[in-house]
């Protein structure tokens, strides 16, 4: 049974050293290309890690396309849309979990139902929409589309938290002269913040990288965020892959050092709602 038991490890151990060795190669390869002289860059066989590192890419990318205005556009976006987001996520969520109202269950199901449209589909009408508004080509544009499509997400996994959170203390705080929002802003919020977690990274995530929407409605290139200016590395005849992975690899970090530096609540915060208690 002992020599079972470290066979099932030893397997498991293997199995997911394979696994990240998997999901690490790209990455490794976009370090080791981009580090790589554009002359040897497309050489068969291709160099497992450059002979001579160099880290001209890595100038050129930041000097081309306005990146780093870019880089701040994004850091922009990203952090007001979040705050948006989930300002009206988590008033939702409370809403939902803690009172009883006409029409409840039906438009619970109508926000839940908003999860299963694809984002493509909402393109034209969005553009319609914000151009009507006046805010084609600005950024009010791009945080109040990336504020709208996360509330139903967010809301949902906000939702099942507070649930799991006892109406007992509901009743402390009535029976002691305590409002909806004392409850609300000093109990709720606080004992909610591992499910914060999943909220900032899987939002945070998608609206740092989204591409058709900010491609579609930003023209002016000062205003770009980071895909739509990595996207224009590529020429019309050629292009550098070194100066691509470089300002791939530098848009990636923000967003890295961010899932690293909460990563060991993510699980936490995603099963915390799981069970009711």
């Amino acid at each position: 049974m002992i020599m079972n038991a470290r066979l099932s490890r030893v397997s498991i151990g293997i199995a997911l050293l394979i696994g990240a060795a998997i999901s690490l190669y790209p990455l490794f390869f976009m370090l080791s290309t981009s580090l790589q002289p554009s002359a040897v860059i497309l050489e068969y066989p291709p160099r497992l890690w450059p002979s001579a590192p160099t880290w001209d890419h890595y100038k050129e990318a930041w000097n081309s396309q306005q990146f780093g205005q870019s880089l701040l556009n994004s850091v922009f976006v990203t952090v007001a849309s979040f705050f948006a987001l989930f300002a009206l996520s988590s008033m939702l969520a409370f809403a939902y979990s803690r009172f009883e109202f006409r029409g409840k269950r039906l438009s619970w199901l109508v926000l839940m139902a908003c999860l299963t449209i694809p984002v493509m589909t909402l393109i034209i009408p969005q553009f319609v929409m914000t151009r009507d508004m006046g805010l084609y080509d600005s950024y009010w544009a791009l945080i109040l589309v990336y504020t709208a499509s996360g509330i139903p997400f967010t809301t949902f996994l906000l939702k099942g938290f507070f649930d799991s959170i006892s109406r007992e203390i509901d009743e402390s705080v009535y029976m002691d002269g305590g409002s909806s929002r004392l409850l609300f802003l000093r109990i709720v919020m606080p004992l909610s913040k591992p499910a914060f977690v999943p909220a900032i990274i899987f939002n945070a995530l998608y609206i740092w990288e989204e591409f058709p929407w900010a491609l579609t409605i930003i023209n002016d290139p000062a205003k770009r965020t980071l895909p739509v200016a990595l996207a224009n590395f590529q020429g019309q005849y050629t292009t550098q892959w070194g100066v691509v992975f470089a300002g791939s690899l530098i848009a990636l970090l923000p967003i890295l050092f961010l899932f690293l530096f909460l990563q060991r609540y993510l699980i936490r915060g995603m099963t915390a709602g799981a069970v009711k208690g």
